[in-house]
This record gives structure tokens, sequence and C-alpha cells, in this order.
């Protein structure tokens, strides 16, 4: 038995490699630079943790994907693996701590963030590390013709000159051979062994769904498929809606996205995990890390923004290699809605401007000032008190995040403050009559001696861990103390975390980087295009796919909705019913389905036929009558 496949067993309790990750493994023990192309569910991250256990010293992992950096670090400290983490945010006392840890303190993995690399110093001081290995994730990044472009990723060849003899392995999930070219020459990878694992799912069915009632049409495959599903929405909004209208027609569900405090992500994540509800809805803050083999579909409500996070995201279904579905719902008008919404939400250069000068102006930050600040945000208040439409900013901030002017991180924090405005006497009198609330009082009072002077921050868990109960009694307790005017209370809710890591220039700023917006704009239009083409192509729903990502698949896959069309004759018998149902009267897809006998499949076939045809048309309020 190898040392890679006894370290694989021990640590991480599987019998077996995956595809193609033995042969990564011994690729970059050999000492060769490495590029991989694993598919979503193909493990990645074994790749790199398995070397740099193997080998003497530090394997450093450069990854964007903070949330996921985190759950990497916490994974391997869980199984007694030495892991740490130098992210933005870090004042430099404590990272010059970090990473004195690294030089001394035997640790086998340190993660850090690209934009770290901007810095001089910490170069300085990782060239004294016993690097072994260099891992590199979410390796698209390092073109401009990836989905996802971070100029800061285009500093990462520059360690190829301090460490000459250590492996580089990049890694991504989805890359076109554009940007796999692209990857090679920005890493500076010299020749390269190269991994790529198809994209193909053969036991993964690729749907696209027509329909008027998308949450009607999510009844019918949630109760024909009763296992672990995903249903992914735009906005954090829709999830939480959604999850309480499945709820309501008996669908066991619970909701997910990135402004939920962590114990409500870990709580609702675990009743999922657990399978304790069928359904989590999420936005695309769910899913990193996530490695649940049961999922059996995974149904997407809007279009995406582009094919390949759709690839990602509806590549969670199935990795247990049964058969399993991704779903995308459309409805008549889905695609103008998509076109109309995205095109208003891309930032320009004038528009990206005002929003970074508007960030330093409502966090106080003074010209030439603001390096290394850090500062709770909430977008909705942003937005509100400047008049900014919400997605477009968030897009111009994602722009800046990436950029490394900012650092944007999905941490939702509650900033409670109060000051008692009765007398000290008066509150010994309040908590005699409240014996409930002694014991929080009590230690809000120890803990904070200026709060009847001052208005004082109060920490929420801190006084729930003091008093020795949790932190919804120490709220309902605050709560009915300015119910009966004994204090003044300010309870302000952030569902972001921004750190500035440039100081502030305005213009300057804005004319280095704004270079590259309007060509990322030109992009993502194109790849919205290319969601466009993925649904109203009367072509295999996999093959279509698998053209995108520049694999000729010869053959119809047999499987999506595209090959399950083709299969079903003409039902002559059914048009006939559905004409003279009409006759009658106007009906919507729902209506004809519920009088008829047959599987919606088949009925909206028939529909789509007949439309063709132009037997049939449909009105504004989506009633389909004859011509």
């Amino acid at each position: 038995m190898s040392e890679s496949l006894q370290i694989l067993q021990k640590y991480w309790k599987h019998d077996s490699f995956r595809d193609l990750q033995e042969e990564i493994i011994n690729s970059v023990l050999k000492g060769n630079d490495t590029f991989a192309l694993l598919p979503t569910s193909g493990g990645k991250s074994i790749c790199y943790q398995i070397p740099g256990m193997q080998n003497k010293g530090l394997c450093m992992v450069i990854s964007p994907l903070i949330a996921l950096i985190k759950d990497q670090v916490q994974n391997l400290q869980s199984k007694n693996i030495k892991a740490i983490a130098l992210l933005g945010g870090i004042s430099q006392n404590d990272a010059i701590e970090l990473l004195d840890n690294c030089e001394y303190g035997n640790y086998k993995f340190l993660y850090l963030s690209p934009e770290r690399l901007q810095q001089d110093w910490v170069i300085e001081r990782l060239k004294q590390l016993p690097i072994n290995l260099i891992a590199i994730d979410e390796a698209h990044c390092v073109s401009q013709w990836g989905h996802d472009f971070r100029p800061a990723y285009l500093k990462i060849k520059q360690l190829k000159t301090h460490f000459p003899k250590v492996p580089f392995l990049a890694l991504t999930a989805s890359a076109t051979v554009r940007v796999q070219k692209d990857i090679i020459e920005n890493l500076a990878l010299e020749q390269p062994k190269v991994f790529k694992k198809s994209f193909t799912r053969s036991n993964l069915a690729y749907h696209v769904v027509k329909t008027e009632d998308k949450i009607f049409k999510l009844r019918q495959i949630l109760t024909k498929n009763p296992q672990s599903s995903i249903i992914y929405v735009r906005n954090r909004k829709a999830s939480i809606e959604i999850a309480n209208q499945l709820q309501k027609i008996g669908l066991s569900s619970t909701y997910f996205h990135g402004g939920l405090p962590i114990k409500e992500k870990e709580k609702n994540m675990s009743l999922w995990m657990q399978n304790e509800v069928q359904t989590i809805v999420a936005t695309n803050a769910f899913g990193m890390g996530i490695d649940k083999p049961d999922v059996k579909t995974v149904i997407h409500m809007q279009l995406p923004e582009n094919l390949e996070n759709y690839y990602q995201e509806v590549g969670r279904a199935g990795r247990n290699n049964e058969k399993a579905f991704g779903l995308l719902l459309v409805s008549v008008g889905d695609i103008e809605v998509a076109k109309k919404q995205f095109l208003e939400s891309l930032p320009d250069k004038v528009f990206l401007k005002e929003v970074y000068i508007k960030l330093n102006n409502y966090f106080q930050i003074a010209y030439g000032e603001g390096f290394n600040q850090q500062f709770n945000f909430n977008l909705n208040q942003f937005c509100t008190q400047y008049n900014f439409p919400i997605l477009k900013t968030f897009n111009a901030l994602q722009y800046l995040d990436r950029q490394a002017v900012i650092t944007l991180q999905n941490e939702f924090s509650e900033k409670i403050s109060l000051q008692f405005i009765i007398p000290s006497k008066e509150v010994i009198r309040y908590m005699s009559l409240n014996s409930k609330s002694e014991n929080i009082i009590t230690t809000i009072l120890r803990t904070y001696p200026g709060i009847f002077e001052l208005e004082t921050l109060i920490n929420s868990t801190l006084i729930a861990k003091k008093s020795s109960t949790n932190e919804k009694k120490v709220l309902e307790t605050i709560l009915e103390l300015e119910k009966n005017h004994c204090i003044t209370l300010q309870i302000q809710n952030n569902d972001s975390r921004i750190t500035f890591n440039e100081v502030r220039e305005d213009a300057l700023t804005i004319n280095r980087i704004s270079k590259l917006l309007e060509k990322q704009n030109e992009l993502k239009i194109s790849q919205l295009k290319s969601v466009i083409d993925y649904i109203s192509k009367e072509k295999c729903k996999n093959k279509l796919l698998m053209h995108y990502f520049d694999e000729k698949e010869t053959q119809n896959c047999g499987i999506c909705s595209y090959c399950i069309s083709q299969k079903n004759n003409v039902n002559l018998e059914l048009i006939n019913q559905i004409i003279e149902l009409l006759k009658e009267k106007k009906l919507n897809s729902r209506e004809i389905e519920s009088l008829l006998t047959i599987s919606s499949e088949q009925v909206i076939f028939a529909i789509q036929t007949l439309l063709e045809k132009n037997i049939i048309a449909i009105n504004p309020y989506n009633q389909y009558y004859l011509l």
C-alpha cells in the first residue's frame, strides 16, 4: 500500500482515491508543476492535502474563497493536522505572529488569500518558510477570460523566483480551453503535467422545464423525488419565501443565504445534512465545500448568470453515482427579465467611482487614509442612504473586491448598544419584580459598570456565557427592558464585513482598476448569451454543456429533457383533448394538467407542439386559447 493511500485512509477514512487524484498526487510528489481540471465533486483539495502531509515542510494554499478556507482549516484541525489561515483584515502584528507560528510551530498547511501576496513584507516572510508545495485553488481567477478574474492572481507567478524548486499545483473545476491556456501561461507553470477529467456526468440528467407555475412544478418534482434536494434562487428574500411556501404545502424545507447569523447557518445546514428536511432553498452563497452524496435533485428557479456557475451548482447532485437531476425552471418572459435585470446591474466606470467615494464617506475615511481599516457593513442600509440600486451596487463592490481594493466578506453580526435611563435603585426594584431576568441584568451591570452614564456596546455572546444562558434569552431580556422604559436601545444588523486594502485615492484608484471593467462586462454579457442558448436551442442539453467547455460529445445523452422529448412521439389524442378543452374556455398549463390524467411532461410537449403549429397562443395571464 502506498504512503499516499495510507494517509488517505488514516485521516480522511476513504478506502481509495477518486479518478485522477492519485495520478495528480504522484506528479506533485515527483516535483512537477501540475495543472488539474477536476469538475465539481472531483475532490480537488485531496490533491494537495495528501502530498502536503507526505512531504516535510509546509504546503501553501492560495484561495480567494474565505468561507472555504475557514472550513478547510477547521476540518484539518479536527483531524489534528496543524493548519492556519492568513486572511484579509488581520493586523500586521497578528499576521507576523501567525507567520512565526508557521516557521517554528511545525504547521503543515498555510492558507492565504491572493491579496496577501501584494504585500512585500509578507513575501519576505514567506521566503523564510519551509514550503514544499504551492497549491493555487480556483486557478481560473488568473485568466481575464475566466468567470471570476482577480488581478491579485497575476502576482502568484512571482513566487517562482523565490521558490524555483517548489512545484506549483493549479486546480480549477471549470475552465474552457482558452482559460486553461491562460492559467498555464499566467502562473508560469514549467512543462506542467496536465490532468483533465471529463465534464460528462453520465448519471446526471439535465432538464430545462418550461412552466407557468413554478411552485406547482416544484411540488410535483419534490413529491416524485422525495430524496435530498437543493433549490437555488437569486436573492435572500426568495430563499426564505420559497422555503416557507414549501412548508405550507407539506414539503419539509429550510433556507440558507450569506446574511444569516453563523448559528442559524449551522442549524439550517445541519437540518439538511442530517436529512431532517428534504430541501434547502439557497442563494449561490451555499455549496462551497459541501459534499453530500445523496442529493437527488438540484433545481434552479431563475436563469443563472453563466454556465460555469450553473455546472458547479447543478453538479452537487448525484455524487453517489446514482441517477440524479439538474432542473432549470423557465417561464415565459424569463429571458427578457434576465436580460433587463442583468444589463441594468452591470456597473460602468462612473457608477463604480460613485460607489467607491460614497463607501469611503459612509465610513468617514479621509483622503489618503483607510489602509487595513475594517468595518461591519449592511448593504441595504448603504443603498438606502445613497439611493443606489442594490444588485448594481453589490456588483460594483464585488468588482472592487476582485481588484483587491477592498475585501468583502459575508459575515453576519449584530451590534447592540444600550444605556440605563432609570436610577440603579429602580433597576434593583425591576429585578425583584422580574426574577427570571435578574441573572442576565446583573451580569450586564457587572460587565459594563459605566452603562448608567454612557450608551454602551454590548457583547450578547459574552453576556449569555457569563449568565449561563443563551443569546435569545439575553435579547428577550434587553427588549423587555426597553419596552418598560428602563433603557435606550439600538440594534444594528450587519450582513457583511469590509476591509480597505488601500488608502483612499478616489479618481486615481478608479482610473487604475476600471481598464478591465468594460472587458469584464462584455464577457458577462457573452456568458449570459450562452445560458440563453442552452435553454433555447433544441439540442441535447448535455451536449450543449460539453461543447461550452470544449468537449465534443458526439452522441446525445438520452436522459436530458430534449432527448426525452424526442422519444415521445406526438400524442394526437392528447392534442385533440387539449383543443376540446380550449374550445370551452382559456386555461393555463396547470389547469390543463389537472383536467387530464397525463404526465406534466407530455402536456408541456403537446402545448409546445400546438404553439409551434400556430393552433393556440398564450395571453398575458399565461392562459392558452385557440387561434
